[in-house]
């Protein structure tokens, strides 16, 4: 077997699909610490633009929507993802047509599972998100998704805050987009120091004592509130922090 391993760009993604194409077994992922077996052969992929072009080219005469719901795949946590990536594309070149409803098939399966885990995640944070204002009046908004999925959640608070600037940081991945009121950029940064305004200082332990005061203790119904606001998102909304005595 030849195993392809990527950077886990979206460019060293295709390019190695374009290689591993034609093999009868092949498997393309970004982990380095993947698995081999007794038989396995390690081929290093390096992105190659027009390789990427002429994937790319040919995913658009079948299925003029795929490569979008190629870069949500790419985009997950799973640790399949570029297989369960590269099994969806050889299977729509395959057919010549889009293939997302023929759930009957594992490929197509296993691809709108993940997908959906994606778009999923996306919407739970257009409310989950929280901003902060800092010093300076810059919204501030840190969190960790499970997924990598900050630029697409910002056209949403662009609309929302046409007019303030802000920032959304993936404190996991070390990344963040930057509004500056007009227009965003995004890149890898490092940790973040924010000083936070005395407005929202007041603001976040008012809310807190809110959030306390109809919290009744005997009456939590933590099945359910688990259910709305899964715990990993708890660390970053005020309500969930220590009140400031």
């Amino acid at each position: 077997m030849k195993i392809y391993i990527t950077d886990g760009g979206e460019i060293a993604f295709y390019t190695a699909v374009f290689y591993a194409y034609s093999d009868n077994e092949s498997l393309i992922t970004s982990n380095e610490n993947v698995q081999l077996s007794f038989d396995s052969v390690i081929v290093r992929v390096l992105p190659e633009k027009d390789k990427w072009e002429r994937v790319i080219k040919k995913l658009l005469t079948c299925d003029k929507f795929c490569a979008k719901d190629i870069n949500l795949i790419l985009r997950s946590n799973d640790s399949l993802k570029e297989q369960i990536a590269f099994e969806y594309i050889k299977l729509t070149i395959k057919k010549g047509a889009c293939v997302k409803n023929m759930l009957a098939l594992p490929e197509v399966l296993e691809a709108v599972r993940v997908i959906d885990a994606v778009k999923s995640e996306i919407h739970r944070f257009t409310g989950f998100l929280r901003f902060m204002e800092t010093e300076n009046g810059i919204f501030y908004a840190p969190y960790s998704p499970d997924n990598d999925v900050t630029d697409l959640l910002t056209p949403h608070f662009i609309s929302r805050f046409s007019r303030q600037k802000f920032v959304i940081h993936d404190v996991a991945r070390k990344y963040a987009v930057v509004y500056n009121g007009k227009d965003w950029i995004s890149g890898e940064v490092g940790d973040a120091q924010i000083y936070l305004s005395q407005y929202e200082l007041a603001f976040e332990n008012l809310w807190k004592k809110y959030y306390s005061a109809v919290n009744i203790e005997s009456r939590k119904h933590e099945k359910q509130m688990k259910g709305y606001m899964p715990v990993r998102y708890w660390k970053f909304l005020t309500e969930k922090q220590k009140i400031d005595k």
